[in-house]
C-alpha cells in the first residue's frame, strides 16, 4: 500500500506517503467527506472544458492556415 501511494505521488517531487496521507486527512479534515466528491466534480468539469476551449483554439487555427494555404495563387513560373 505504501508503495503504490509513493508512486502514485512520484510526480510531486519526492512526496513520501506519510506527507501523502498527512495531506489527505488534513483536506477531509478541512473540507468535510461529503464535500470532497463535489470539488472532484467541479475541477473535473473545469479540466473538461479546458481542453474543449484549448481544442478548439486549435482546431481554428489549423483550419484558418488551411484556408490560406487553399486561397493563395500558386507562384509556380
Amino acid at each position: 500500500m505504501l508503495i503504490a501511494l509513493t508512486t502514485t505521488f512520484a510526480f510531486l517531487g519526492g512526496l513520501g506517503a506519510t506527507e501523502a496521507i498527512l495531506i489527505f486527512c488534513a483536506i477531509v479534515f478541512l473540507f468535510g467527506a461529503k464535500k470532497i466528491p463535489e470539488l472532484a466534480k467541479g475541477l473535473g468539469k473545469g479540466i473538461r472544458e479546458f481542453k474543449d476551449a484549448s481544442k478548439e483554439i486549435k482546431d481554428n487555427f489549423n483550419e484558418s492556415i488551411q484556408e490560406n494555404n487553399s486561397t493563395k495563387p500558386s507562384t509556380q513560373a
